[in-house]
């Protein structure tokens, strides 16, 4: 084999390894949820969606109410993943576990949040959605507890209230009038099998590129 023989597949070589790991680290960030995602979280225990819609609680704060449905294809239940607040979260950056950040809903544009108000139904901590245009206070943010180094997609994870310290979690109660069917969305003291959550229909944002579209998106 001659010296330019030997110099085309050594680039040849260099090429392909170069495409292997390029491919590789996209597939690698693929794998992730990520700061700007738009996801559905569904709570593993009783396969309800976190929702949310222009409709106030009657009790505790009045604020915006925040509920589990069944449905899968309902767009009330699509929710934008970011940074705490004064904090950089840049787009398509994978969400590290224990990392703090805000669950803002994209119909109405108000944060996931909880204070000291108990629950309609059970009694528990009442969770809310609360702010404009995604800017609310300092109990709008939540921790994410996984076990890996970053927020993986097909895991099912908890959200720690940062302010307040309580699980996000549904044990079943359901909503009669207006929201019949709807089960309540509070939080708990306690790590239990009422509090884990899995991301299913969503857009995720990687750096620099098109979003991947998945399920439904």
């Amino acid at each position: 084999m001659g010296p330019l023989r030997v110099l085309s597949v050594f680039l040849d070589f260099i090429l392909v390894c170069f495409m292997f790991v390029q491919c590789g680290a996209r597939d690698l960030d693929s794998s992730y949820v990520t700061c700007g995602s738009l996801v559905k979280l569904m709570n593993t225990r009783h396969s309800v969606r976190l929702h949310s819609h222009d409709v106030k609680y009657g009790s505790g704060s009045g604020q915006q109410s925040v509920t589990g449905v069944d449905s899968a294809d309902d767009a009330n239940s699509y929710w934008r993943i970011r940074g705490k607040p004064d904090s950089v979260c840049q787009r398509g950056v994978p969400i590290r576990c224990g990392q703090a950040i805000r669950i803002t809903h994209m119909k109405t544009g108000r944060n996931l949040h909880s204070h000291h108000f108990s629950s309609p139904l059970s009694n528990n901590q009442e969770v809310s959605a609360f702010g404009e245009n995604g800017e609310g206070d300092d109990l709008d943010v939540w921790t994410v507890q996984c076990g890996e180094t970053y927020w993986e997609r097909e895991d099912a994870v908890r959200f720690k209230h940062v302010g307040t310290e309580v699980f996000l979690s549904v044990t079943g109660e359901q909503y009669g009038h207006p929201i019949r069917g709807q089960r309540e969305v509070h939080g708990m003291p306690s790590a239990n099998q009422h509090n884990y959550w899995k991301v299913m229909e969503g857009v995720f944002i990687q750096p620099s590129s098109d979003p991947v579209h998945h399920d439904e998106l």
